[in-house]
């Protein structure tokens, strides 16, 4: 068959994206009929993974690094939380309204991090978070302080689906929100918009070269993953009704820079799958031992890094290369040079 008529066939399409369907479809399905003591575990992956996807939206497709990414994700929650203590419960409005939120800051302070590069570009993403978080603790009439944002009252979901005490509402909820942005993402990523990213974080002056605007499509890169990051912060808000000063902390933002490189940074589900592996660890080894499971954290951590660098998912890559190699080498001489090459296989120039 043609294989430019084999790309255009919905069955071809079909085949080749039928099992992240089928994972998406029985992903819930076995949280909710095998593990029904875990919905409020499962939201929280869900919002948490969502918040690392904005991080490798920044770190894997556009080379910028970030150490103060929580900032985005605790004005995201906060906004939510402070509607929502002040009267206005409706989920999806106040789930706007954090996006909304984050992404104005990360566009204000966009101007300052595509300035520098590099060491540089961590400490001025460190210190903007650090700013934010003393605000937010100084602003104990808004925020709590150290006490926590507390007394929200979600509405429920369209009006119908109330956010019960086992979590299953939530569970949903913040399942349709990461589903729903990890659509828009990887529409994003594969976007030329997408590809000029890419080619950015490969070789920034081989594109400013051929024209492209660098530091306008850098801080285009920051709002998105800004934005991205807020709706992750106002989901597990909503799905906790609560919001603690931690969700601004440095802490937070070392954890998702862990999950992405425990999942595999750059990588379509690199940030889920950190986040599920690393939240699933603790709370396992937290259960073990409540006084040493940082300990069991850091050694699964050391791990990965030593057997696979590229993360968990780099390793499976890493693997599949090495079994395509030995197939390719068992079967050189039946095929000619040349066929079997994809030809949607976009790459940028070298």
């Amino acid at each position: 068959m043609n294989p430019i008529a084999n790309n255009l066939n919905p069955g071809g399409w079909l085949r080749r994206r039928g099992w992240e369907l089928a994972l998406w479809v029985l992903a819930p399905l076995v949280v909710t009929l095998l593990f029904p003591g875990y919905f409020v575990l499962a939201s929280q992956i869900a919002a948490v993974g969502l918040f690392a996807l904005s991080l490798d939206l920044l770190i894997g497709y556009a080379g910028l690094l970030s150490l103060g990414h929580a900032a985005f994700f605790g004005v995201g929650a906060y906004t939510a939380g402070i509607l929502s203590v002040q009267g206005w419960g409706e989920p999806i409005t106040g789930l706007l309204a954090g996006g909304v939120c984050a992404g104005v800051l990360g566009f204000a302070t966009s101007f300052l991090v595509v300035r520098v590069r590099h060491l540089a570009q961590l400490m001025v993403t460190l210190g903007i978070g650090l700013m934010v978080f003393e605000a937010a603790n100084r602003m104990r009439s808004v925020t709590g302080g150290d006490d926590g944002l507390q007394g929200m009252d979600v509405w429920p979901v369209f009006g119908v689906f109330d956010f019960d005490f086992w979590g299953r509402t939530a569970f949903w909820y913040a399942y349709a929100v990461l589903l729903v942005c990890f659509i828009v993402i990887t529409r994003i990523v594969d976007s030329p918009f997408g590809l000029a990213l890419r080619g950015l974080r490969e070789n920034p002056a081989r594109m400013a070269a051929i024209g492209t605007p660098v530091a306008a499509r850098l801080r285009k890169a920051y709002t998105l993953s800004a934005l991205f990051a807020g709706i992750a912060g106002a989901t597990l808000a909503q799905t906790t009704q609560f919001v603690a000063l931690e969700t601004l902390s440095f802490h937070l933002s070392a954890d998702v820079l862990i999950m992405l490189v425990l999942g595999g940074v750059g990588y379509r589900y690199g940030g889920l799958l950190g986040a599920a592996v690393f939240i699933v660890a603790r709370d396992v080894f937290s259960g073990i031992s409540p006084e040493f499971w940082q300990f069991g954290l850091g050694a699964v951590m050391v791990l990965v890094v030593l057997f696979a660098p590229g993360g968990v998912l780099g390793g499976v890559a890493w693997l599949g290369r090495r079994l395509g190699v030995r197939a390719g080498e068992a079967g050189r001489g039946v095929f000619p040079p040349g066929r079997g090459r994809r030809i949607n296989d976009r790459r940028l120039p070298q």
